[in-house]
């Protein structure tokens, strides 16, 4: 299956401070080839992607703003946000008010739309080979490969169970977490500005990105 960069899909983003997924060697092993509904709901979601990129009305120059739109509708569908968002914050969130931790997750989404809509609207000769799952009650890591022409990368889906639905919260590839590289980034900002520091810094950086999208073409 011809897949676009899946390594810059599904979120697309950095977490694991509190829950975190159990080990291999903890976890239930699923073999490839049995199907499991952690698996099918990526599977499901790839597909999705794939009716969207091939879709011939989209690929015109004046669709361009709307093949965005559907993509990221494909992913917010399949990405739990705010699971996400209070992962990559990490130790701040439970002191955070219900108001403040909508206003995170609203900055967070915008950043990682900003970050990664423009990465995955492309296909390529990639394939992804699903190798297993691991799951462990309401956890489960879906395990793949980004087969190249050069090179194999191993990209990790991690998923959350929530009201008997699939969602993803993280993305690990080539052994790298998506959210634990936001997290990270977060808590240096955090030291030294503060909580309030890094909502000020992410509100210009998500005013800045709509100045420029609505800026008209040299």
């Amino acid at each position: 299956m011809k897949i676009i960069r899946l390594a810059h899909l599904l979120f697309l983003s950095g977490m694991v401070a509190g829950l975190t997924i159990a080990s291999p060697s903890l976890a239930t092993a699923i073999p490839n080839g049995a199907e499991s509904s952690a698996t099918e709901a990526v599977k499901s979601t790839i597909n999705d992607l794939m009716r969207v990129l091939d879709d011939d009305t989209l690929k015109q120059p004046e669709q361009a703003e709307e093949r965005r739109h559907k993509i990221e509708e494909v992913i917010k569908h399949r990405v739990d946000y705010e699971e996400m968002a209070k992962r990559a914050l990490g130790a701040p969130w439970p002191t955070l008010s219900k108001r403040e931790r909508h206003e995170f997750v609203d900055l967070f989404v915008q950043l990682l739309r900003d970050t990664f809509a423009g990465r995955i609207s492309e296909r390529s000769d990639e394939q992804v080979v699903f190798l297993g799952e691991l799951r462990e009650d309401a956890f489960a890591e879906v395990k793949a490969q980004m087969t190249g022409r050069k090179i194999d990368t191993p990209v990790d889906f991690r998923l959350i169970l929530h009201a008997h639905e699939w969602r993803v919260y993280d993305v690990v590839i080539d052994g790298a977490s998506i959210v634990s590289n936001y997290r990270s980034q977060f808590t240096s900002i955090i030291r030294d500005l503060s909580y309030v520091g890094l909502v000020k810094k992410m509100k210009q950086k998500a005013v800045a990105i709509k100045i420029f999208e609505k800026s008209p073409a040299p």
